[in-house]
C-alpha cells in the first residue's frame, strides 16, 4: 500500500503560543502553578526600592537611604550582623536551616539587593533581573514565625549599626512590609500575587 503523497508546498503548522508558568495560586496550602502564554520580553526594570516611595515630606534631591546608611561598606556590615544574629539566636534556627552551610554566596546577593533596594547602584537587577521575591521564596515554607525570626535578625542588625532613629524606623517598616509580603502560608493575604 502506498503512503499518501504529502503536499510539499504545505507549510508546517504554525507554532502555538508558548505556555509558561505566569504565577502561582494557593490551593489546599500548596503553591500551584498557573500557566499562560509567555509574555513578550519586558524591558529591564530596576528592582523595587525602599527609596522608590519617599516618606512624607521628603524633598527631591534628599540623600537616598543608601547614602544615609553609608553606602556599600555599611550595607556589608548590616548583612554580616544580620547573618551573625541568624547564626546565634535560638529563635532564628529555623530560618538558618533554610540556608546552606556556606553563607558567602547568599551574603553577596543580599548586599547587592540591599544596595539597590536602598537607592544605590543597580548591580542586582543588571545581574539577576527583577527580584521576584515571592516567587524565589516559594520553595520554602514562610509563615509568621519565619517572618518574625527574619525581622528579629534584621531589627537587631539595624539597632547595632543605624544611629539615625528616623532612618532606622523607615528601614524597619520597609523590611517588615517586604518580609510579610514573602509569606506563603495559608494565612497570607498575598496568595494572588505571582511574585
Amino acid at each position: 500500500m502506498d503512503k499518501p503523497a504529502r503536499n510539499a508546498s504545505a507549510a508546517p503548522p504554525a507554532a502555538g503560543p508558548t505556555h509558561v508558568v505566569v504565577g502561582y495560586m494557593s490551593r489546599g496550602g500548596w503553591a500551584v502553578p498557573v500557566y499562560g502564554d509567555a509574555p513578550p520580553p519586558a524591558p529591564t526594570t530596576p528592582a523595587p526600592s525602599v527609596a522608590s516611595q519617599p516618606a512624607a515630606g521628603d524633598a527631591p534631591g534628599q540623600p537616598s537611604h543608601f547614602e544615609r546608611l553609608g553606602g556599600v561598606p555599611a550595607i556589608e556590615q548590616l548583612v554580616e550582623r544580620f547573618y551573625a544574629l541568624m547564626d546565634s539566636l535560638p529563635e532564628a534556627a529555623g530560618i538558618r536551616a533554610l540556608h546552606g552551610p556556606d553563607l558567602a554566596p547568599v551574603k553577596a546577593v543580599l548586599v547587592r539587593f540591599l544596595t539597590e533596594w536602598t537607592g544605590g547602584p543597580q548591580a542586582y537587577s543588571a545581574e539577576r533581573g527583577h527580584p521576584r521575591l515571592r516567587r524565589k521564596h516559594l520553595a520554602f515554607a514562610i509563615g509568621p514565625a519565619e517572618r518574625d525570626a527574619w525581622m528579629r535578625c534584621m531589627a537587631g542588625a539595624l539597632d547595632s549599626l543605624v544611629t539615625d532613629p528616623e532612618l532606622k524606623d523607615q528601614l524597619t517598616r520597609a523590611f517588615l512590609k517586604t518580609a510579610d509580603f514573602i509569606r506563603n502560608d495559608k494565612g497570607s493575604s498575598h496568595d494572588h500575587h505571582p511574585h
